[in-house]
């Protein structure tokens, strides 16, 4: 089977739906206020830990979505979306193969986008929805190869093309691909795989 690879924030979207999801949050539940002078201190500590390598990033990001508990998650997430729905990419709409989205944002955000915007298969990053820790690792990286093999048989798919903002964290979807497009300020710019990694 044929399938095309896209990243899913700053590529199909032009923003990182995570952090925005979390500034969304504290506009529209202003309690969340509250936590602030706790959680900016636990955030900062664990920010400097990771940079630090003590902890990883995975960690770290279990830290960001601890306020998901407090919040009416199906609703927020919905309103998310009624919101920045419009921002995503026309070119996205144009797609013609089975489409396969990786992304390190949390499964309970993207799942309403994706039945939205049709994905024929989602994979990212997944979180317990009553705690809003993360269930295994993030979902970036290696792991999003490891994470579509877990999907599907690697004898049974063929890559055509891969999508992604970022060539630092995605070389290993790009080197699935037969054709390689960063995308930058939201338009599709192509490369060679073998020019741009050069080991």
């Amino acid at each position: 089977m044929d399938i095309d690879i896209y990243d899913f924030d700053k590529t199909i979207v032009p923003f990182d739906s995570g952090s925005l999801f979390c500034g969304y949050c504290l506009l529209h539940y202003p309690y969340l206020i509250l936590l602030l002078p706790i959680g900016i201190p636990i955030l900062a500590v664990a920010a400097i830990l990771m940079l630090a390598k003590l902890i990883s990033f995975t960690d770290f990001k279990k830290i960001c979505f601890m306020f998901v508990p407090l919040i009416p998650l199906d609703k927020a997430v919905k309103g998310f979306w009624d919101k920045h729905e419009k921002e995503v990419h026309k070119w996205f709409y144009q797609r013609k193969r089975y489409t396969v989205v990786i992304s390190a944002s949390p499964d309970f955000l993207l799942n309403d986008i994706s039945e939205r915007l049709g994905f024929d298969k989602l994979i990212c990053t997944r979180h317990n929805r009553k705690t809003g820790m993360i269930i295994g690792e993030n979902c970036r990286d290696e792991e999003k190869v490891k994470r579509l093999y877990a999907e599907f048989d690697k004898n049974e798919i063929n890559v055509i093309d891969v999508y992604s903002d970022s060539l630092r964290h995605d070389r290993p979807i790009f080197s699935l691909g037969k054709n390689c497009y960063q995308i930058v300020d939201g338009k599709i710019v192509p490369f060679e795989y073998n020019k741009v990694y050069v080991d």
